[in-house]
């Protein structure tokens, strides 16, 4: 009994092995906040010191996030992520002599994204389909059922209409010239609102799984 109670639990952590959150893939709540600091810091220091001020605070802090977590031994993908992104988005805004422009980038990045996801849902092939299944090893089999389709549809909509709705209103701000509203803004509607469109593509996923394991178009699970 305490044999087979010690496979199953063995089982069960193999199963659960390498599935992490977005939260976690983030560097979990502490992540999430390192990733809005320079944006803030950015924000705050620039109308107090001005635009150079106001660079160079953001690059240091995203600098201090990533040396403090390489110091503590700590996923230091997101930090790494975040001074390449502070990086980009400090040069864009040094070069063209404009607060604003910090923001500039994630802007359009934000556009170019929901166009994606539109199109992916046009020519059939929903990104939030693709990119689930292939973290997740399973390809495209999802494909062959016409209502697993239609699930990640929806969930790939609700995506674009996030990303719509980022770009909608972060550039309304830009052209109003709201640098403090911007940043609140990038901040505000990041990781919550991303974490709302994941929760939407785990319930396609989960409600496509079970269709495909019914029509037996989904391999059972090792045990």
């Amino acid at each position: 009994m305490q044999d087979t109670s010690s496979r199953e639990a063995a089982v069960a952590r193999e199963a659960g092995r390498g599935k992490e959150t977005v939260l976690e893939q983030a560097g979990g709540v502490k992540g999430v906040v390192y990733s809005a600091l320079p944006a803030l810091v950015f924000v705050v220091a620039n109308g107090v010191g001005g635009l150079k001020v106001g660079i160079l605070a953001a690059l240091l802090v995203a600098g201090g996030i990533a040396a403090q977590r390489l110091v503590r031994r700590e996923s230091i993908q997101p930090a790494l992520g975040g001074v390449f992104g502070v990086a980009v988005a400090a040069g864009v805004s040094w070069y063209t002599g404009s607060a604003k422009d910090f923001f500039l980038i994630g802007i359009w990045a934000s556009l170019a994204g929901a166009v994606a996801f539109v199109v992916s849902v046009v020519v059939r092939w929903p990104l939030a389909g693709l990119i689930w299944n292939a973290t997740t090893g399973k390809g495209v089999v999802w494909r062959a059922d016409g209502r697993s389709r239609l699930y990640y549809d929806i969930a790939t909509l609700v995506l674009a209409v996030i990303f719509g709705a980022r770009f909608a209103v972060q550039q309304y701000l830009y052209q109003a010239d709201e640098v403090g509203s911007l940043g609140f803004a990038k901040i505000a509607m990041g990781y919550p609102l991303l974490a709302l469109g994941v929760l939407v593509v785990a319930w396609a996923a989960r409600a496509s799984d079970k269709r495909l394991k019914v029509a037996g178009l989904l391999p059972a699970k090792r045990t």
